[in-house]
């Protein structure tokens, strides 16, 4: 085995009492990629500023192999100091590397290196963060949380760049899909110390659920122990001192090994505080657009959202989704068309903007607006501990300001404070951002479960794929379609990522130049206005019709149907042979209609 390029050994360090690291191994060796996982507060980020050399542990040691580069990319870079984007990019390269590098990276990642640091916006931040630990191809990436605030198509360019490099990787994310691509070894940080499985992480969170039910029966039997030893103490003591001495130290040695148990943390307890139902219809728009300038934002675009419907929305940063979300809720109006509400909308919103919070105010007042000791949830008050609770959040935190938080506990309080108002229609904007992977979970249920509607901005392609029941995606000069399905559903319906109509960074500019001239239109087929609206509209009826069968199947099951209502049992197998046949038609027509466009762009 190849010796490791970093190595830490029995690193310590404790925060307020508690141990947050115990006794952790982490060793990495030449173009190994390791994802780092574990809980919100479990010491991730924590331990990797251990391995860059930038936290001193308490006890341990850090080797470096000498002439080894290593490069960190912190969750919220500091640009102080520099000018401009490119200065800062140049400071993090090594004496020997080309300066030529930093604007080439900046240029791949869409920055010109003149942007002044003060005015970026989160996802261009982050992306001068990672030019700055690309340029100089170090030996060892540090990546804590690198597709924080990215579009979906620089995700995708960052894991394929990564992908193509040489360099050994750590990397810490929510993001399943980038771990699942690029990993090929799990570190899980789990109450203070680490295990490792030479797996990716695809195979990490079935390998975890089997180690936590194996705990499990193991706390169970030492309980039955301490319950059988509890028993002879009261019951079966004889004669033999010196056999009752040692069977008591026994005793007691069972009763400390329980009392120093650290159980695995608990999930958070997410759940929307309903109203009333909406109407069938939620949102309907007829044609809207939205300029700015010369630029077309939005055009022309249409949609019926209705009750149940998860949606989700996706794009470049800088292509128009809060826009789009913002007509479509009625916030701002279109320059054109017409948007309706249906009846008794009651809305919740999640932003994804935390600056709203003022880092001087505490946990508690950020939930009560500063008022007592109470939430009102549902319009009903709770005890903000107890609501706290339900958040993970310990009541020791209750007068912590939120500039101490970690990024994962203010993705929760912003969470908190959207699921206590009465809604049913959802309106999520990044939810995904910062969550550890059993938030993640907790929150596809609560969605799954939601009786309401939701509509989602976000850049976690699993997330999308898990929860959403259709994607409205950019097409290109103000353009958005609607698709069936997750995000993987859009990609295979779209025939490409989203880089074909809205180039990455890395692309754009060479695009533009070096794409070949298409055929003249008056060359080859095209598809008529019937076709081109059957293929736009066909994916959204094949839902229809599967939710349909569905809920006719719902009815069949019940098995005593045939006897108490014979004529109802009648009408609706008839209706689902009849939505069967239905489906069937659709299917077979939108899929000879996608063949035909793609031939006809072939061609």
């Amino acid at each position: 085995m190849a010796p490791p390029l970093i190595q830490l050994k029995d690193i310590a360090l404790t925060f307020g009492g508690t141990p947050l690291l115990s006794g952790v191994e982490l060793s990495v060796s030449a173009e190994e990629r390791v994802c780092l996982v574990g809980r919100n507060g479990s010491g991730k980020s924590t331990l990797l500023k251990i391995a860059a050399g930038l936290v001193e542990p308490d006890r341990g040691s850090r080797f470096v192999q000498p002439g080894v580069t290593v490069r960190y990319l912190p969750q919220e870079p500091d640009f102080a100091g520099h000018s401009t984007t490119l200065a800062y990019v140049e400071a993090g390269l090594g004496p020997g590397d080309d300066r030529y590098l930093a604007r080439y990276v900046l240029q791949q990642l869409g920055l010109r290196g003149d942007e002044a640091p003060a005015l970026l916006s989160g996802g261009e931040a982050r992306r001068a963060a990672l030019a700055r630990v690309l340029a100089p191809a170090p030996d060892i990436l540090l990546l804590d949380e690198p597709t924080n605030h990215l579009d979906l198509t620089t995700i995708e360019w960052l894991e394929s760049e990564l992908d193509g490099r040489r360099s050994a990787l750590v990397i810490i994310s929510h993001d399943r899909r980038f771990l699942s691509n690029l990993s090929r070894a799990t570190a899980w940080l789990d109450r203070g110390q680490i295990r490792q499985i030479d797996r990716g992480f695809a195979a990490f969170e079935s390998w975890r659920d089997d180690v936590l039910a194996e705990e499990e029966r193991e706390q169970h039997k030492l309980d039955r122990k301490i319950v059988s030893e509890e028993h002879w103490l009261r019951y079966g003591v004889s004669g033999r001192r010196k056999r009752n001495v040692k069977r008591l130290g026994t005793l007691q040695a069972l009763r400390r090994e329980r009392r120093e148990y650290r159980g695995a943390a608990g999930n958070a307890n997410l759940s929307t505080a309903e109203a009333e139902r909406s109407g069938r219809l939620v949102i309907e728009a007829k044609n809207i657009s939205r300029t700015y300038g010369d630029r077309k934002i939005v055009d022309s675009f249409s949609i019926r959202i209705q009750r149940g419907d998860r949606v989700g929305i996706v794009g470049p940063n800088g292509a128009g989704k809060t826009t789009l979300i913002e007509m479509l809720t009625g916030a701002n109006p279109p320059d054109a068309g017409a948007v309706r509400l249906g009846a008794n909308i009651e809305m919740a919103t999640l932003d994804q903007h935390r600056e709203s919070l003022d880092p001087k105010s505490t946990l508690a007042e950020a939930l009560t607006g500063g008022r007592g000791d109470h939430v009102m949830v549902g319009g009903r008050p709770k005890h903000v501990v107890g609501y706290m609770k339900d958040f993970l959040f310990a009541q020791e935190q209750m007068r912590t300001p939120l500039e101490a938080l970690s990024g994962g506990e203010r993705g929760r309080l912003m969470l908190a404070r959207a699921l206590a108002k009465p809604s049913n229609l959802l309106v999520l904007d990044e939810p995904t951002n910062d969550l550890d992977l059993e938030t993640l979970d907790v929150l596809e249920e609560m969605l799954g479960d939601y009786q309401g509607t939701v509509i989602i901005i976000s850049h976690d392609r699993d997330f999308l794929d898990r929860v959403v029941t259709s994607v409205i995606a950019p097409e290109g000069d103000g353009r958005w379609i609607e698709y069936a399905g997750g995000y993987s559903d859009m990609l295979a319906q779209r025939g490409g990522d989203l880089t074909r109509e809205a180039a990455s960074p890395a692309t754009a500019g060479r695009e533009k130049t070096s794409r070949p001239r298409a055929p003249s239109a008056s060359s080859k087929r095209r598809l008529n206005f019937n076709e081109k609206h059957a293929l736009e509209t066909l994916p959204k009826t094949i839902v229809s019709l599967e939710a349909e069968i569905a809920r006719q199947q719902r009815i069949l099951d019940d098995p005593d149907l045939y006897n108490r209502d014979r004529a109802k049992f009648d009408r609706v197998s008839e209706a689902l042979t009849k939505a069967q046949a239905e489906l069937r038609e659709a299917e077979d027509k939108w899929l000879e209609l996608e063949v035909l466009r793609e031939e006809i762009e072939q061609a």
